[in-house]
């Protein structure tokens, strides 16, 4: 047998970023390796955008926060695959200047999403990366849908194996010119599924 490196570590990052739309460097970090130095996650991330399969952004007052996401043609290698054959295409980013000016509710949404994971994690339940699903477009009929944020699919081990699908939403209001409106936290709604 070859012993050659098919990039999992890499494909998985890819696929994360094309899916979750945007994510900084330690919400990648957290959510595929927490266990080894962030400084290997630096590394697959600047690998990956020189193959020009993701880019990135720099935010000066967050910190110098770099904010990853994918390409075109990054998002077309990984929509390739059969993880992510069946989704939705995601909403490009067109340039680095969009994604500077998306990147509020979009690191806010991959925040939310990070929580889940590592609350199950912690439970040794099964919630893995990509179970995490930003903009699922689901049809009301007659013309409407509800757009939720994200929806996450998440499997107790301690009941029986329950799978849970949550619907979140973050709204994030507008302020106005003489107030300013706290952002509510996210609000989940469950409804558990029967068993496969």
């Amino acid at each position: 047998m070859l012993n050659v490196d098919v990039g999992g570590g890499d494909r998985v990052a890819l696929a994360v970023l094309a899916q979750y739309r945007m994510a900084t460097t330690e919400q990648m970090h957290l959510v595929l390796a927490p266990g080894v130095r962030i400084e290997q996650t630096r590394r697959r991330l600047a690998k990956l955008r020189g193959e020009g399969l993701v880019d990135r952004v720099t935010l000066p007052q967050a910190g110098r926060t770099r904010v990853w996401f994918a390409t075109q043609f990054g998002v077309d290698v990984a929509l390739e695959w059969p993880e992510l054959r069946e989704r939705r295409p995601p909403r490009l980013i067109a340039d680095r200047t969009a994604a500077r000016l998306r990147a509020g509710h979009a690191l806010t949404v991959t925040e939310t999403g990070l929580a889940f994971l590592q609350d199950a994690r912690r439970r040794d339940d099964e919630c893995r990366p990509l179970d995490w699903i930003p903009e699922v477009h689901h049809p009301l009929g007659n013309g409407e849908a509800v757009i939720p944020d994200a929806l996450l699919y998440y499997r107790t081990c301690d009941d029986g194996g329950s799978m849970l699908r949550a619907f979140v939403d973050n709204t994030t209001p507008e302020p106005t010119s003489h107030t300013r409106q706290p952002t509510p936290a996210p609000s989940p709604h469950t409804q558990e599924l029967p068993p496969p």
